[in-house]
């Protein structure tokens, strides 16, 4: 069986990722979600013209040769406008934010001026607009401050806020059920005997999946038996998840139970033998039970595989099931290499790597010295994957090249 490129398979994997259904938060509570619906401006800000400065406000040609020594009629603060006029050879003491007096049409900083009493000398010309924010100089009412198709960074948060907007309507985080396989695995704690192995994929994986937007459920370990693992599959498909991630079994193994419990199911599936270094095996289907349809990843056993798929595949469906426009291509950015490496086979080689510096801009990698995929202390040192493109020819240090980022 010919080996799938990465990029085509997570072509197909995107392909039947539609979003999901919308819902409305508070502003409180929509940090890092996805804009269903454009946020649109229910308000004008500033509202009004305003002092960007403590000082003086004034008419321009009142001051407009200096020095110019004007009545001081009272004063205009942040939501205590002054409620007067300022008429010729008149002034206002004003504070930052604070509404422009009606009839002025300057401010002069409070550095330029001479007071004494009730009289206020400016020492610098006036110059009409000058320290004046202007109504809807940051936007107007009815207009799309966030496009729909947006995920929300805090600055977001406080511009929708200042929009008059307390609720927003954003997609539903989707829901990710986990399932792992082996009669091998123990939990974390639980004294593992040599013959055993501790099962840390969930950690990993789940941590992906939230750090992507997902809920996260673990739904446990199955063991190699037929009958075990298809009561867990029907649980996990019966579940209402929008996505099940299952860690071993995606090969076609006497002990990977995973794919037939899953055709059995109903499940439309496929396992590929993906050209990617590390995981080569990768399953990916979907269901469409009568709860709405769940796509279904069945990712490597090996920890540092699965958390390479996870990266490559399960991030990017996440992503796109809330309504993000995921591109079907590995977001790679380029970067500097700080030692030499090898040519490359077929398969696109994800090589655990770490940042030693950075030259024009640039970070320059190094990859680490062992890339054995089972060693998590090697992922766990790395944070970035030196991604080398199939046949890609032998490179020296202070080529270019390209990574992937082990954290958005």
């Amino acid at each position: 069986m010919a080996l799938m490129p990465v990029e085509e398979a997570l072509a197909r994997l995107l392909s039947s990722a539609t979003p999901l259904g919308p819902e409305r938060v508070t502003l409180w509570d929509a940090a890092g979600r996805v804009l269903a619906e454009p946020v649109v401006a229910r308000r004008t800000t500033p509202g009004a013209d305003v002092s960007a400065m403590d000082g003086y406000a004034l008419r321009a040609t009142d001051a407009a040769q200096v020095p110019a020594t004007l009545r001081l009629i009272g004063e205009s603060a942040a939501g205590r406008p002054y409620p007067g006029r300022v008429e010729p050879g008149t002034t206002v003491r004003i504070f930052t934010g604070a509404v422009l007096p009606e009839g002025a049409d300057a401010v002069v900083i409070q550095e330029d001026t001479q007071r004494d009493s009730d009289h206020v000398t400016m020492t610098e010309a006036a110059t009409a607009g000058r320290h004046i924010r202007k109504a809807g100089g940051d936007f107007a009412s009815g207009e799309v401050v966030l496009p729909a198709g947006h995920r929300l960074l805090p600055r977001d948060l406080a511009l929708a806020a200042s929009a008059d907007i307390a609720e927003l309507t954003v997609t539903r985080r989707p829901r990710v059920a986990l399932l792992s396989t082996g009669d091998e695995l123990v939990r974390p704690g639980a004294g593992a005997a040599a013959h055993q192995v501790i099962l840390s994929n969930v950690y990993s994986v789940g941590g992906l999946a939230r750090a992507a937007g997902a809920e996260v459920v673990d739904l446990g370990i199955l063991p190699d038996a037929m009958d075990a693992t298809q009561q867990g599959v029907s649980a996990a498909l019966a579940g209402g998840f929008d996505v099940i991630v299952t860690t071993g079994g995606a090969s076609v193994g006497d002990h990977d139970l995973v794919a037939p419990a899953l055709t059995a199911q109903g499940v439309a599936l496929a396992v590929h033998r993906i050209a990617l270094r590390p995981g080569k095996p990768l399953m990916f289907g979907r269901s469409e039970g009568g709860t709405g349809p769940t796509h279904v990843l069945g990712l490597p056993g090996n920890p540092v595989s699965a958390h390479v798929c996870a990266l490559v595949y399960l991030v990017p469906l996440i992503k796109a099931l809330q309504g993000l426009d995921i591109p079907p291509r590995v977001p790679l950015r380029p970067a500097i290499l700080g030692a030499d490496v090898k040519a490359n086979e077929m398969r696109m080689d994800f090589q655990r790597a770490e940042t030693v510096g950075y030259e024009g801009g640039l970070p320059v990698v190094r990859p680490l010295p062992v890339q054995d995929s089972s060693m998590l202390s090697v992922l766990a040192r790395a944070d970035v994957l030196l991604v080398r493109q199939p046949h890609a020819p032998a490179a020296v240090a202070g080529e270019p090249c390209e990574i992937l980022p082990l954290e958005d």
